[in-house]
């Protein structure tokens, strides 16, 4: 695990490329066996902390299996001190199978004297598919790029959870793009935190907030809340950048410099619905791309796989358009419900990533659907600096929402 290639988010010329977002799970047997038909050797992670007990405990999702204090490297991005811990805790898979999934908690050593402290649990953008890209691995070793934006909540006071999603360092490769599965690692990561002794957390407000992947990881924990964890009290999401319309997203990226994304969905989308045919129909091309994304990080991908067409790597002309594929992909679209708390939904009005108009559809969705929206274009930003613009925008909304403000309605 130490011997690994580490990925920042803002480096070298694929800046605009690398800030589609990710976290951590424990592939489930079926995930597993997915693994092997494509003939994945997933080298199993030399921390032992990631390696789940198999059965997983008798508990209800967000029970933690095991935690250790962690330290992070010094890192400016680290407005406060913080006491961390790493959790494994219990989640549930896109099918609802239990699974095993990692995270990190982070509580600002500084006293909180206003009710319980507010968490929020945070939702990474897309790190990659390999264990080495897991947030939580990544924030110990002190290269972690989106601590700037989860220190603007703890510079607040607030306490942080942050999942690594299915597959990121536990068994099993990353459901990549796998709205439901991502929405419950987001919500049972709020529920372990809660559950953590010593840190007083078990009653606190709760926030949702994620870019990008994340903030399809984030609109899902949402719309998944009232039903799945009724019992947290989320006073509102803040989703940026969102990949809501996963068939436009890959129209928009087919070809071009994100096509890499592409082929790393298709990935995440066949280890999350193991019904799905796709080892059967992969091409020569397919069978080397394969293993080596569901490996690599974020930067190693997109370099690798840019301009390139998702059909060169099957034996099929359109494998999303399949009719096993299309339902899947389906489920996967964000805005068929409303969430159960207010939402802040932004996207940059030059997104080259995710197109603008899949933001404010998923907005008008939202509002269709009775949710209450607020809904922030924001003019002439691409993919990347809607992320660095609209961290202020929704810690500021989110701490509305923790105060009790009324919350703005753009329905």
């Amino acid at each position: 695990m130490e011997a690994v290639v580490h990925v920042r988010l803002f480096r070298a010329g694929l800046v605009a490329i690398l800030f589609l977002s990710g976290l951590v799970a424990v592939g489930t047997p079926s995930a597993l066996a997915r693994d092997t038909a494509l003939g994945l050797v997933t080298t199993p992670n030399e921390d032992s902390f990631y390696q789940p007990p198999y059965p997983l405990p008798d508990g209800p999702p967000g029970t933690i299996i095991r935690s250790r204090p962690v330290e992070l490297t010094a890192d400016p991005a680290l407005p406060v001190p913080v006491r961390t811990w790493q959790l494994l805790y219990e989640s549930s898979s896109a099918l609802g199978h239990p699974n095993a999934v990692s995270g990190t908690l982070l509580v600002p050593t500084s006293p909180w004297n206003d009710g319980p402290r507010p968490l929020v649990t945070y939702a990474v953008g897309t790190h990659g598919l390999g264990d080495q890209c897991a947030p939580s691995y990544l924030m110990r070793t002190g290269r972690e790029d989106e601590l700037q934006r989860i220190g603007e909540a703890l510079q607040r006071g607030w306490a942080v959870v942050v999942t690594d999603y299915e597959g990121l360092g536990t068994p099993g490769v990353h459901t990549y793009t796998a709205g439901p599965a991502e929405g419950h690692a987001v919500l049972d990561a709020a529920r372990a935190a809660q559950r953590f002794p010593g840190v007083g957390l078990a009653d606190s407000p709760i926030a949702i907030w994620g870019y990008s992947q994340g903030g399809q990881a984030a609109s899902f924990a949402g719309e998944l809340q009232p039903s799945y964890a009724p019992e947290l009290a989320v006073r509102g999401v803040a989703a940026g950048g969102v990949p809501a319309d996963l068939t436009a997203l890959a129209h928009a990226t087919d070809g071009r410099a994100g096509s890499g994304l592409l082929l790393a969905g298709a990935i995440g989308q066949a280890t999350a619905y193991p019904e799905l045919p796709f080892e059967s129909v992969l091409s020569t091309a397919g069978k080397k791309a394969v293993p080596d994304v569901a490996t690599s990080c974020l930067a190693e991908f997109t370099t690798r796989y840019s301009f390139r067409y998702l059909n060169e790597f099957t034996t099929v002309r359109d494998l999303l358009s399949e009719p096993q594929w299309a339902a899947r992909i389906n489920e996967n679209h964000a805005g068929q419900r409303a969430p159960g708390a207010p939402i802040l939904v932004y996207h940059g009005t030059f997104d080259e990533l995710i197109p603008f108009q899949v933001g404010k559809q998923l907005a008008d969705d939202y509002c269709h659907h009775g949710a209450t929206v607020s809904w922030r274009p924001l003019p002439l930003m691409n993919h990347m600096y809607a992320s660095i613009v609209g961290a202020p925008l929704a810690v500021s909304w989110l701490g509305d929402r923790f105060a009790g403000a009324a919350p703005p309605t753009s329905c």
